[in-house]
């Protein structure tokens, strides 16, 4: 495998990626638009103009020959399967890359009630979202096995870290579900997803890894630990019960969820042993990352 990698979602995360990736790796980062596409130059990105929602040539992304696919890019809202995802994989022709890399979410193991899950624990997802993860997982593991090519997937919980935390929620008065009502909950700092993610990239490793920090506190906890260190008034707390009229759908189906994601084997076999292992520690260091960005 040469050192090149194709990246397909280069936002929040994949910006990051390749940040890091780079100048060990020449980084070519799909792009939908002219707005994107100048984005990603500025950023020291090599670009080439895809759009996934629309129909590729097969051979169009032929770059991937031998190289690396970050696939970070999410399912479409709405339909069955991921139709993006077989798109991408139809564009790339007769290409054989090295590696696929798809990030997944850890939402496929469904609600197990507070029990811990593992890589090898049955695949239930409970909402749409997580079926089409589901049906991606199979999709790219299907084609990977069909040609040959290493394949790694990450099933990743809630991602945070600068300018991804709950401040505006919090700045806003949003509640929180009560301690008694809120489950066991699991994430990862984006800098830890993307120092897994470039393992996953150059270690000869194959299969599903979980990516969390190991901190199974509840969003409740995280928020008020997000306030306590932002200097924000804390969340206020209501049940379960009066959710329903206080909280979004969505983020009332994120929190109803409940399993404790287990991450040994990305210690031990993908070697990744998380920076930002307890809350505060990554809370604090997002909003250091910050304040010196607006300085």
């Amino acid at each position: 495998m040469d050192q090149t990698c194709l990246m397909a979602g280069a936002g929040y995360t994949g910006l990051r990626l390749a940040r890091r990736l780079q100048p060990r790796w020449r980084v070519v980062a799909l792009a939908r638009s002219e707005a994107a596409a100048t984005q990603l130059s500025t950023a020291g990105l090599e670009v080439l103009r895809a759009d996934l929602d629309g129909k590729l040539a097969p051979g169009a992304l032929s770059v991937a020959d031998g190289a690396a696919i970050a696939y970070l890019v999410p399912p479409t809202e709405g339909t069955d399967g991921d139709p993006r995802l077989v798109g991408f994989l139809g564009a790339l022709g007769e290409a054989r890359p090295g590696a696929l890399l798809y990030m997944s979410t850890t939402g496929v193991y469904g609600d197990t009630d507070g029990e811990v899950v593992t890589e090898a624990s049955p695949v239930m997802p409970s909402s749409d979202r997580s079926r089409r993860r589901a049906a991606a997982e199979r999709i790219a593991g299907e084609w990977c096995s069909t040609r040959g090519v290493r394949c790694v997937i990450l099933r990743v919980p809630g991602i945070y870290g600068p300018g991804r935390l709950p401040l505006d929620r919090l700045r806003r008065g949003e509640p929180a579900l009560r301690p008694e009502d809120s489950g066991p909950g699991n994430r990862i700092h984006v800098d830890d997803l993307v120092t897994a993610c470039i393992a996953a990239l150059e270690r000869p490793v194959r299969g599903i890894f979980n990516v969390t920090d190991g901190d199974h506190s509840s969003t409740t906890v995280f928020m008020q630990r997000t306030a306590a260190l932002a200097g924000l008034p804390p969340p206020p707390l209501i049940a379960l019960a009066d959710a329903r009229e206080r909280i979004s759908p969505g983020m009332l189906s994120f929190l109803v969820e409940s399993r404790r994601v287990d991450n040994r084997r990305m210690r031990e076999e993908l070697g990744v042993e998380p920076r930002y292992a307890s809350l505060d520690a990554g809370i604090a260091a997002s909003l250091e990352e910050m304040r010196a960005t607006q300085d």
